[in-house]
């Protein structure tokens, strides 16, 4: 049987600066930056409304469906849309059933979806587009990209959940929720994607995913997806961890570096035999001697057997780890998180941990409920997220499900990410 959903409501505007100055400056809704679709000569502005949105389409073509509605109807309600699992399988129900169709088969519409239009005369006078979304759950792939004399792989340890309103904090779920939709449990779905540096002094990789100590308790609470893992990731790319000869930490959290080391035959061992494990100093400690806001993030078997193993660097403030990687302390997330600059001819990439987790988080205010130190969080972040849309940094979202790397690029006071990995 087929099942539809709400997707957006089409409003087609003739003046778009005249409808944003309604529904963006007096109503405040947030609008998403505009897309062009050449195929049906419009451009649309997503306004997102809890699960479903308004979308405002202005005409960009003379002779497009939208310019010739508008010139007969005017602007106002142009089209509901229904978001389907299946558009092939949900126009063969409907053909079988008798109802009449402008579209008979999908044809491309915004943000990469299939779409297909129903005729409003079987709707009883409403245009109904029919949606399915292009892109998947999660996309975790290894991508390597070359960054002047240094090579860069994101690689990935799988899939885990953790909840949505820690994970945006102060920001309403009406909002969040459709960039990161939750499941029963107010769990969304993210990323682990540490990132591998390979230069002529060696091979590095930042960070290490969770790892797969935890008992089947903590899995469950965290949807800990292992089916495929660092492990995977890294044979997908060549490598092995037998080939890691740095492995730098952001911070000692379980998500972040519960693969740092693995248990065989009863016993915790390096992850990375070749590995000397960099960390920060004051992390260690804090790490080391945790309290009640932050002891079910720091779990011992995740480093201690590190220091046992005598693999352990220690070090003060900020500075360069290796040539081109250096490491500037955030705070914020927990006192000593950090996130590491990779530099090399001219152009700067940046892997910003739990600074910005996801692409969601580039609004400065969208700070997670775990961050010890919020109002710290805000600080940094406006004077980083300005300067990596000035400077256009690269940056590694650790926890996006979906996307890698990309660019913040910002239109008319509103951000967004170029996706590049």
């Amino acid at each position: 049987m087929m099942k539809a959903v709400l997707d957006h409501v089409g409003i087609a505007v003739q003046d778009i600066e005249a409808a944003l100055a309604f529904y963006r400056d007096a109503l405040g809704l947030e609008i998403e930056a505009p897309e062009g679709v050449p195929s049906q000569g419009v451009r649309a502005h997503v306004i997102p409304a809890g699960q479903s949105a308004l979308e405002l389409l202005e005409a960009t073509a003379p002779d497009s469906p939208l310019a010739k509605y508008l010139r007969k109807h005017g602007p106002g309600l142009h089209h509901i849309t229904l978001r389907v699992d299946d558009i092939r399988e949900a126009l063969d129900h409907l053909r079988a059933r008798g109802v009449r169709l402008i579209d008979e088969q999908p044809r491309p519409g915004a943000r990469s979806a299939l779409v297909a239009f129903i005729h409003p005369s079987a709707a009883h006078g409403v245009l109904v587009e029919l949606k399915q979304s292009a892109r998947p759950q999660s996309a975790l792939a290894s991508k390597r990209i070359a960054w002047g004399n240094i090579e860069l792989v994101s690689v990935h340890d799988g899939l885990l959940r953790l909840d949505g309103g820690a994970m945006f904090g102060v920001v309403p779920r009406p909002l969040w929720e459709v960039h990161a939709p939750p499941d029963e449990r107010n769990r969304i779905l993210l990323g682990m994607r540490p990132l591998i540096v390979s230069a002529d002094w060696g091979r590095m990789i930042i960070d290490c995913g969770a790892g797969d100590k935890m008992d089947a308790k903590q899995r469950d609470i965290y949807a800990l997806d292992r089916t495929r893992h660092l492990d995977h990731a890294l044979a997908d790319a060549g490598l092995s961890a037998d080939a890691i000869d740095v492995a730098l930490a952001t911070h000692l959290h379980f998500d972040h570096f519960g693969g740092a080391t693995t248990r065989a035959d009863g016993a915790l061992t390096p992850r990375f035999p070749r590995a000397r494990y960099i960390i920060r100093a004051a992390e260690w400690e804090e790490a080391t001697h945790p309290h009640e806001r932050n002891r079910a993030s720091y779990l011992p078997d995740d480093f201690v057997p590190l220091r046992e193993a005598g693999v352990v660097d220690l070090y003060g403030d900020d500075r360069a780890i290796r040539p081109g990687v250096r490491v500037v302390r955030t705070g914020g997330h927990c006192p000593q998180h950090q996130i590491v600059f990779v530099e090399s001819a001219g152009k700067t990439a940046v892997f910003t941990a739990d600074l910005i987790p996801t692409i969601a988080h580039i609004r400065d205010a969208w700070i997670m409920g775990y961050d010890l130190f919020p109002m710290e969080t805000l600080a940094f972040k406006k004077r980083f997220i300005r300067e990596a849309i000035d400077r256009e940094h690269l940056i590694f979202f650790e926890h996006d499900p979906l996307v890698a790397a990309g660019y913040i690029r910002e239109e008319n006071g509103r951000r967004f990410v170029e996706e590049v990995l």
